[in-house]
This record gives structure tokens, C-alpha cells and sequence, in this order.
């Protein structure tokens, strides 16, 4: 047994959700937010058998898609008054992390 920790952007939470399950999955959702944009993420926690963890893997990397997005370099709130703000910059969000880790025992209740 293995715990999948999938954190993805909030735009693709609802895709993900509606494949998890239909492909059977169980799973609880924790709403997250992300260190760089601060924006919102969503922490997928998944309890998945050895033999059904590229199956899983797939499904995430299907639907977290990665885009590209505008923003100022400068935090608004880190700029002076009177400050120059910089035009903003692309810089790539979504797509989706996936931590797996062994689960030594598993009871449900």
C-alpha cells in the first residue's frame, strides 16, 4: 500500500476529482495555497495499491495541465510608494506534484 500527497492548481480540481471517481479511487481533498503566486492548490490524499499506482500517475498527469501565466516580478506589498513596477513576466503554473510514500499499516473504520 502507498500514499499518494498530489497537490495540482485549483482550475484543474474538478477534472481530477470527476476521473478519481470514475476510475474507482478513494481520496480526501485538502485546500492548499501555493508559496510563489500564493494562489489556490489542491492536496489530494490517496490510498493506492502498489500494482495501481501508474494508472494513478497517469490520470494525474493527464489532467493537470501546465500554462503559462502573467505576473509582477515585485510583490505590491514589497514596493515602496512611488516605486517603478516592472512589466510582468510569464512564468509557468499548474501541472502538479505527486509524493508517494510507503504505508506501513492501513485500518478503515
Amino acid at each position: 500500500m502507498k500514499l499518494a500527497v498530489c497537490i495540482v492548481h485549483n482550475r484543474d480540481k474538478n477534472r481530477i476529482t470527476d476521473e478519481l471517481v470514475r476510475a474507482g479511487f478513494k481520496f480526501t481533498i485538502i485546500g492548499s495555497t501555493g508559496g510563489f503566486l500564493r494562489e489556490g492548490n489542491t492536496t489530494y490524499l490517496i490510498g493506492v495499491d502498489e500494482p495501481d499506482l501508474p494508472s494513478l500517475q497517469g490520470l494525474f498527469r493527464t489532467n493537470s495541465q501546465s500554462r503559462e501565466q502573467l505576473v509582477n516580478v515585485m510583490p505590491f506589498e514589497a514596493a515602496t510608494p512611488g516605486a517603478f513596477i516592472p512589466n510582468p513576466v510569464k512564468v509557468p503554473v499548474g501541472g502538479g506534484v505527486m509524493f508517494i510514500m510507503d504505508v506501513e499499516q492501513f485500518h478503515r473504520f
